[in-house]
């Protein structure tokens, strides 16, 4: 439940996504899958080949059914609702920073009922601990 990166960009292509994909690796370790839809930046040979390279399994969505991503589809439509849509962007620096401030938020002060009414970060850190102390 946690927002591990956010990333605004004019454009993003498949190899920026695969790099951005190891940049959270190396803060938070390797998933043993991801789930996607089909858009074109995680269909491209960029993701395919990080895919293999890093023995990441990558599963994709059937196509029109974003209930089968239903966490994902709910984080988006909570993005949008409560700050995509609430802000006009003036520049791609300010579009950063309002994201990045976001995404604290619903990191760090937000909690989750999912989660035992923790915030995504109290719950990593819980996990973090418990993994440290087996």
């Amino acid at each position: 439940r946690e927002c591990l990166a956010l990333v605004p960009d004019t454009s993003i292509s498949g190899a920026r996504v695969a790099r951005e994909l190891d940049a959270v690796i190396v803060r938070r370790g390797r998933p043993g899958a991801v789930v996607s839809d089909n858009g074109t930046e995680l269909t491209s040979m960029a993701i395919l080949k990080w895919s293999e390279k890093s023995r990441v399994e990558w599963h994709y969505i059937a196509p029109g059914k974003p209930q089968q991503n239903a966490f994902v589809e709910s984080f988006i439509g909570r993005l949008r609702d409560e700050c995509l849509n609430e802000t006009l962007f003036s520049s791609l620096p300010q579009a950063k920073a309002v994201l990045a401030a976001w995404r604290r938020d619903y990191n760090r002060t937000r909690p989750h009922s999912a989660l035992g009414n923790a915030t995504p970060t109290e719950f990593a850190e819980r996990i973090r601990l418990a993994e440290e102390a087996a």
